[in-house]
């Protein structure tokens, strides 16, 4: 009897793949280990065991296992439901599941290479001189890779000499599997055991009275050892003693001093003791109250309180909660910029027990936060992370909490699964049977309808913490300001009279711009041409920090023209703005002010987000201008004013969500404006002052909002009442895209008939040299969701077959929003 087990791979194929492994290697192996595998012609892959058995394939022979890299499973069974779940709603593959769910440092990887074949006698004079180099090379190093080889060589293609050499038996080929997370040491130090006596310090002291400095070091390191009991790091001790690292090494190799390493975390908390939470005011422990009792007989409750109403210190509440029990929480963030803030607010209430989980960190600090959620350890109870943070493996969810469940960020476009964070948070409660709370002082249309429909339960929260008052909302009419010549660069006379006001009354202002660059087009006064990337069917942003156009969908970049490049005129102007051009507006009008800017560009490094934060929180910013990152839950308490530099570009967007996003993304920007005594002001400049979503900002009336949005939704068609699925094709050939995306839409309307858009090409319909059309799939709510995504699967299958069809690429979307 064989045995045999079913692997993941981390790659786009439906089927899990089975190999042969021996019985002791079946009575070892648990579910959820990982394994490397022979796959293909000659790669070696990173799979995770998903069933042992004794079932032979029946279509192709089973390959043997290369090896077993690990000791005990790293994914839970319950891991594995919650990834089948998204493979299966998202219309993915497992293996992208895993990919996305595991930190890259556990996709080990396989790398070719070549070893020198001791066993044949080679004469120089046999090689040619390319291989020649490579031999020599081989005499000095054991090992090569293929990427060392073609650097000796100085040429992209090395095979053919590579092969050249196995014909002569030269070289020997090896795949080798490189675990890519390595455990991060500590060196430390301390005296040899016969130095650690009275008598023998004393003796030490003596031996050492001519070398002055080193007789310092052994001084330093007694006398920091009688003040701690903990070990003492290399580091700490050259720091203390003012000596040099060769001085300690030079003791080292003396014996006098004994170097050891201990495995550390790269993240650790380092805070003092912990604060108590604070106390909540009769609104903030009502609303705790009724979440209580809800969660009595809800899964899912949401809750819609005004910006600065307080929601973090009743998360923190619901939290301690969930500690006492000895459960771990998962607080889900859209923005890295909301946890730098976030996490010491956290630190200062649980300390040590506040883990934080997303992309800014690197591969090896994600690997010791998963390996502590994994472990259940104390320094990983509360995991504060992006959207990534609901594939770690939880032991004993007690609470989710989603922070600003409104945000487009939770979902994920690209690559695939092509989740929604908080979607998938409810079904990942629902598996560890724990509870779910969605807090927002603007929730999307679709949870606030759930809540009001009772499928959810519904918390509000309708005044500020203090009853400090929602900020005063005016609307600036630019048109008539321009009319007027009242307008100075970008900023109105109004605009000027309230910045000028809140500065000196030492406020801080914020400016909000929801376009990065310094301008979106530049434009030839004389022919009208404007430059565009050579990839995608968009223009180029001018970045004047940089002196260069770019693109923002592929990164093209070239330098700033100096002349045009269709009639040679030197007449160039540029048209619309960035937060690049803000701000240099803002300096130049208020010079004595200290300006600054959060947008991608100045947000780039690991720590680029906190510097910006804690500087604004410190004071010594004035005016900070930025993109939608400002808006999301940032708690600043100096601001007292808040300028919308241009509300309609949001509005015109050609996006069903869009007067629901520029909804929320005004109020949220508004409520950073007056969140401590004195009420705050909000300026939106707009060139249609009357339109009814700025009306309903302005009076900060949500429901009204939701009301007339919902009527829209049903009487086009939208979600909340239809589900959306959009497919989108992909190729460099328009004419293969053109004829590929009919036959797709026709094969859908003979199955469904109605609700099919499309096909039609996006506003932006080539990107990276790729030409794009979308099909839209609108499914009502009493047509099977399973049985549509079947009949969808069935087309692909037939589409992939077709010949012409070759190489286009089909990509599929579920709730598309």
């Amino acid at each position: 009897m064989g045995y045999f087990i079913d692997v993941i791979l981390a790659i786009p194929v439906e089927r899990m793949f089975t190999y042969s492994i021996t019985q002791a290697e079946s009575e070892f192996l648990q579910v959820g280990m990982r394994v490397s595998v022979p796959f293909g012609k000659s790669k070696i892959h990173t799979g995770l065991v998903g069933a042992i058995h004794t079932n032979a394939p029946q279509i192709y022979e089973a390959k043997e296992i290369h090896q077993i890299l690990d000791e005990t499973p790293i994914v839970t069974q319950k891991q594995l439901e919650f990834w089948q779940w998204i493979a299966k709603y998202y219309m993915c593959t497992v293996g992208e599941v895993m990919r996305a769910a595991l930190p890259n440092a556990f996709i080990l990887e396989s790398e070719t290479l070549i070893s020198r074949n001791l066993k044949k006698e080679i004469k120089d004079t046999d090689l040619k001189d390319d291989e020649f180099l490579v031999f020599e090379a081989l005499h000095h190093q054991s090992t090569l890779k293929i990427q060392e080889v073609s650097s000796i060589l100085d040429k992209k293609n090395v095979l053919p000499v590579i092969k050249r050499l196995i014909d002569k038996e030269v070289i020997l080929l090896q795949e080798e599997i490189y675990d890519k997370y390595k455990p991060k040491y500590v060196r430390y130090v301390k005296l040899q055991a016969q130095y650690t006596s009275e008598i023998g310090l004393h003796q030490l002291l003596q031996d050492l009275s001519r070398a002055e400095k080193q007789r310092q070091v052994v001084m330093t390191l007694f006398s920091i050892s009688a003040k701690t009991k903990k070990p003492i790091k290399v580091k700490d001790l050259i720091e203390e003693s003012g000596a040099s690292a060769a001085i300690v090494k030079a003791l080292i190799d003396k014996e006098i001093l004994e170097e050891y390493h201990i495995q550390t975390d790269r993240v650790q908390y380092e805070g003092e003791d912990n604060e108590a939470t604070k106390a909540l005011n009769q609104y903030q422990t009502e609303a705790l109250k009724q979440i209580k009792n809800k969660f009595e007989t809800q899964n899912v409750i949401v809750l819609h309180g005004v910006t600065s109403s307080g929601k973090t210190e009743v998360y923190v509440k619901l939290i301690e909660d969930v500690l006492l029990k000895g459960k771990q929480v998962l607080y889900l963030l859209p923005e890295i910029a909301l946890t730098t803030q976030l996490v010491t607010r956290l630190q200062n209430y649980f300390g040590e027990q506040v883990a934080v989980f997303h992309s800014k960190y690197s591969a090896h600090e994600r690997v010791e936060v998963y390996n502590n959620v994994l472990e259940n350890t104390n320094t990983a109870k509360i995991i504060l992370g992006a959207r990534s943070s609901i594939f770690l493996p939880f032991h004993d969810l007690g609470l989710i909490i989603v922070d600003e469940e409104h945000e487009q960020s939770f979902k994920q476009f690209n690559p695939a699964p092509r989740y929604h964070a908080r979607d998938a948070a409810v079904v990942l409660a629902h598996l560890h049977k724990s509870k779910i709370l969605l807090g927002s002082a603007t929730p999307s249309l679709e949870s606030y309808k759930n809540a009001i429909d009772n499928k959810y339960g519904l918390v509000e929260i309708n005044r500020r913490y203090n009853n400090v008052q929602l900020p005063d909302t005016e609307l600036v009419d630019i048109a008539d300001k321009y009319k007027r010549k009242l307008m100075k660069g970008h900023f109105s006379d109004r605009m000027i009279e309230e910045i000028t006001e809140a500065l000196e009354e030492g406020y801080q202002v914020i400016l909000f711009q929801n376009r990065r660059g310094y301008s979106p087009i530049v434009e030839c006064n004389t022919c009208g041409h404007s430059p565009q990337c050579p990839n995608c069917d968009v223009s180029l942003t001018y970045h004047q920090y940089r002196k260069q156009l770019r693109c923002h969908y592929c990164g093209h970049n070239s330098a700033m023209l100096q002349k045009c490049m269709a009639c040679g005129t030197s007449n160039l102007d540029t048209k619309g703005f960035g937060t690049e051009q803000i701000e240099t507006e803002a300096k130049s009008l208020f010079p004595k002010a200290k300006v600054a800017r959060m947008d991608l560009d100045t947000t780039r490094g690991k720590h680029g987000y906190e510097k910006i934060i804690t500087a604004l929180e410190q004071q010594e910013i004035d005016i900070l201008v930025g993109t939608q990152m400002l808006t999301k839950g940032l708690d600043f308490r100096n601001v007292k004013l808040v300028g919308i530099m241009n509300a309609d570009n949001m509005l015109n967007f050609p996006d069903f969500r869009a007067h629901e996003r520029s909804f929320q993304l005004m109020l949220q920007v508004s409520g950073r404006a007056g969140r401590t005594d004195k009420r705050g002001k909000v300026l939106i400049q707009t060139y249609n002052p009357y339109h009814k979503i700025l009306q309903q900002v302005s009076t900060n009336n949500y429901l009204d909002m939701f009301k007339e949005q919902l009527q829209e939704r049903r009487d086009f068609k939208y979600p909340p009442f239809f589900r959306l699925i959009k497919i989108t094709l992909k190729h460099r050939d328009y004419n293969k895209v053109e004829t590929a995306s009919d036959w797709f839409a026709k094969s859908l309307r003979q199955v469904f008939k109605t609700n099919i858009l499309g096909p039609e090409f996006p506003p932006v319909s080539r990107v990276r040299n790729q030409y794009l059309k979308n099909i839209l799939i609108k499914i009502p709510q009493q047509q099977s969701l399973a049985k549509t995504k079947e009949a969808i699967n069935k087309i692909n299958s037939s589409f992939e077959a077709v010949g012409p069809f070759k190489g286009v690429r089909v990509i599929i979307n579920v709730d598309n929003y």
